[in-house]
């Protein structure tokens, strides 16, 4: 139709703005650090501290000594504190490798390779998923744990070609059963729905790295449905199971595994490396962290530098220390300058081992100046939620959980600090009680305070980044604001990217990013803003380069930091002030 009227009529157009205003993709914390079992160095997303302990387990021995990792602490506080999704990253000193099933026999008839139909291999990585062949009594193995697997066939249909597959938790008995996941009328025809890897998933995953660029490569062709095992290959298919009059070829009848159970073996990898004196808790130093050195967290934090692939908003590695050389101090610039580079989240990072002096905290915050990182002081006192003990953990350990409480209540551009939003209520007590002084010169020096009060507790009292220059940015709640505002508006432009250069297209932008700004607005984000994606910034020079700019001018919402309150005292039969 034509878009005017040269001659008499009626112009009817349309104006769809009935768009659908899409919400921002909701990410989380991210944690680095050793835990008892799991994937080696292969970022995981777990929706719930129960999933997280399924995943990557519990408590680890040393010696005679039952500890828990910080990273376990961390994410049992987040998850108390309202989290709901926490991106997972272990990391192991030396090799490790996930456990392979025992031989699984066949029916007479079979193939006479002597191997296994198929093989197994847990998803977890290291010794602890060795489950052995020894068994105690009643099927139960010796060396089966809460933390490992073993698996049984539980049922065979050579008439159909089928039979179910139980995974069992690695410390149960044939009396008393821990069925963690069953797979039933699975079959080894590739050709079928329920073939086996079909059902259980084949996908194996490794770091790779290309010069600087860490990535992870993955192998096999079905996603990985079990929590636990996955194939690792399949010797004696039966493809094509029937014949032409639906009957079952005897060739193959042979292949299906007969009723039996079994267990893991092979993998290597010990939590604490033989040798190592691990040290946890307040013990940590520059000579270990948890039985590893910093230079174990080198690849994951490289990792997670790639922001296509991992969404996080904040990220903290505890058990990394600063002041540390061989336990921290390059890892945390790591960390800090991959946030930097990244622009989407902001790394909370400890400074000082337990029992340190203010002036050396302050003196070691001096070395770092970026609006996306923050550190808080001192170490606090929690209860350790796999052993029940009381232990005392570096400040990063818990402030996730602050965050998420945050965000949970609030908004993300509200202050995570004060008694509303900052209260630490899994903590006992701060290894130190500080004096007003004392929060005055930690938060001179940017270093967020966690002040101990006689009626609400331990709170986080300050919500400073390590910027040095004074601006909106050296606080958390407006860096915060500007890592939500930026990854919906970059969700919104990376679909436009390839589209035509056009006023239409610029509009679809508007109709997008005008309304979230308003809410943002509206929730107390923001006290004024503006978009400009017309034809002053997108010029025909601007065009014909293939680009299309858009300028967002935004005005942060303060907070309320520093409250002054004047009493005045009258005499009597004055006037108070209109």
């Amino acid at each position: 139709m034509a878009e005017t009227l040269l001659s008499p009529g009626v112009l009817a157009r349309e104006n769809d703005q009935s768009f659908i205003q899409g919400q921002p993709v909701e990410v989380g914390a991210a944690i680095v650090g050793p835990t008892t079992k799991g994937p080696k160095e292969t970022p995981t997303l777990v929706g719930s501290f129960g999933e997280f302990t399924q995943i990557f387990g519990g408590a680890v021995e040393s010696g005679s000594t039952t500890y828990s990792y910080l990273t376990s602490i961390s994410a049992n506080n987040y998850f108390q504190n309202g989290g709901n999704s926490l991106l997972v990253t272990r990391v192991t000193s030396g090799s490790f490798t996930p456990a392979t099933s025992s031989l699984i026999g066949t029916g007479s008839g079979g193939p006479t390779t002597g191997g296994s139909p198929f093989v197994l291999e847990t998803i977890s990585e290291g010794e602890i998923m060795n489950t052995g062949e020894d068994e105690i009594s009643d099927g139960a193995l010796e060396t089966g744990s809460a933390d490992n697997v073993r698996w049984e066939i539980a049922s065979v249909n050579t008439s159909s070609g089928t039979f179910s597959l139980l995974i069992r938790r690695g410390d149960d008995n044939n009396n008393q059963k821990v069925v963690l996941e069953s797979y039933n009328n699975i079959s080894l025809d590739p050709y079928e729905s329920n073939y086996i890897s079909k059902v259980i998933g084949d996908i194996d995953y490794t770091l790779r790295n290309d010069v600087t660029d860490y990535y992870i490569q993955e192998s096999g062709s079905y996603s990985n449905i079990s929590k636990y095992v996955r194939v690792k290959e399949v010797n004696f298919k039966t493809p094509k199971y029937f014949d032409n009059t639906g009957t079952a070829k005897d060739e193959f009848t042979g292949s299906l595994p007969v009723i039996q159970s079994g267990s893991f073996g092979g993998a290597v990898g010990s939590n604490i490396p033989v040798g190592r004196v691990a040290n946890f808790y307040h013990n940590i130093n520059n000579d270990d962290t948890q039985g590893l050195l910093g230079s174990d967290y080198n690849d994951a934090i490289a990792l997670l530098a790639n922001t296509d692939e991992y969404k996080y908003n904040i990220i903290t590695a505890p058990g990394l220390i600063d002041a540390n050389d061989d336990t921290g101090s390059p890892q945390i610039t790591s960390l800090v300058n991959n946030t930097i580079a990244r622009g989407d989240a902001i790394s909370v990072i400890d400074l000082v081992n337990y029992n340190t002096q203010i002036n050396t905290v302050i003196s070691q915050a001096s070395g770092f100046d970026s609006s996306y990182a923050s550190t808080y002081w001192p170490w606090l006192q929690t209860i350790d939620p796999n052993t029940g003990e009381a232990v005392y953990v570096p400040a990063s350990t818990m402030i996730p959980g602050v965050f998420a409480f945050t965000d949970a209540s609030s908004e993300p551009w509200f202050a995570p600090a004060g008694i509303t939003r900052g209260g630490l209520g899994q903590v006992i007590r701060a290894e130190r009680k500080l004096t007003a002084g004392n929060r005055d010169s930690l938060y001179e020096a940017n270093i967020n305070p966690i002040a101990t009060f006689p009626q609400s507790g331990v709170v986080v009292f300050g919500q400073k980044t390590l910027q040095k220059r004074a601006s909106a940015l050296d606080r958390v709640n407006v860096r915060r604001l500007l890592i939500a505002l930026k990854s919906f508006i970059g969700q919104v432009a990376d679909n436009l990217v390839f589209e035509q250069n056009t006023i239409a297209t610029r509009n679809n932008f508007l109709s997008q990013v005008n309304p979230y700004l308003e809410s943002v607005q509206q929730r107390q984000g923001l006290y004024a803003f503006k978009v400009v994606m017309d034809d002053t910034n997108n010029t025909p020079s601007v065009v014909d380069r293939n680009e299309l700019v858009g300028q967002i001018f935004v005005q942060p919402t303060r907070t309320a930091e520093f409250i002054i309150l004047d009493f005045n005292v009258l005499p009597t039969g004055a006037t108070f002030p209109a």
